[in-house]
């Protein structure tokens, strides 16, 4: 038996992406959207209202996507409820620093340890964002013995809509494009 729920927001799960950019005065800004993803092989997406984060795009034409983490995840709550426009000192209260990307005009958040590195490519009609990952930067914390991204070191959170909850990304359960094979 299954019970109807009507239309939600329910895709799930969604990572817990932290956009970072720069405002016209050089200082950083960011801000938690749960509703962003892939758009193409070397292209992210982000569904995105009017913020200063939109304001700090348009003007900067760069951002960066960090994944929110177990370790961070009151504070990337947190600058998803607090607007720069509002709150100038909200990195400091987030406890976030920064470092400029060698790659865009956009800041590293030091404490999240794995980064897209992006430049716009445009607002689409619905206005969403699309961008071009230009980089990718993990913090070696989270590398394993081969030098790849660990994703049980990253530790990385997804957003529940259903529970409006944050949880964790859990074990393998099997290996992608190998395992399917047995019932071919």
């Amino acid at each position: 038996m299954r019970k109807n729920f009507d239309v939600n927001s329910w895709l799930y799960p969604q990572p817990v992406l932290i956009i970072g950019t720069y405002d016209a005065d050089g200082k950083a800004d960011v801000m938690n959207a749960a509703w962003g993803g892939q758009y193409e092989a070397d292209q992210v997406m982000l569904c995105l209202s009017e913020h200063q984060t939109t304001k700090n795009l348009r003007a900067t034409g760069a951002f960066t996507l960090s994944f929110g983490d177990v370790a961070h995840a009151v504070a990337c709550d947190y600058v998803g409820m607090a607007s720069a426009a509002d709150v100038p000192d909200k990195m400091e209260k987030a406890g976030f620093h920064t470092t400029k990307s060698a790659f865009v005009n956009a800041p590293i958040i030091d404490e999240l340890p794995l980064t897209l590195e992006c430049k716009l490519l445009k607002f689409n009609e619905d206005g969403n964002v699309i961008g071009q990952i230009v980089n990718i930067s993990a913090d070696e914390r989270i590398l394993d013995g081969e030098g790849k991204i660990d994703t049980a070191k990253l530790d990385a959170i997804i957003f529940d809509p259903i529970q409006a909850a944050y949880r964790v990304v859990g074990d393998k359960v099997a290996a992608a494009f190998h395992d399917g094979a047995a019932l071919m």
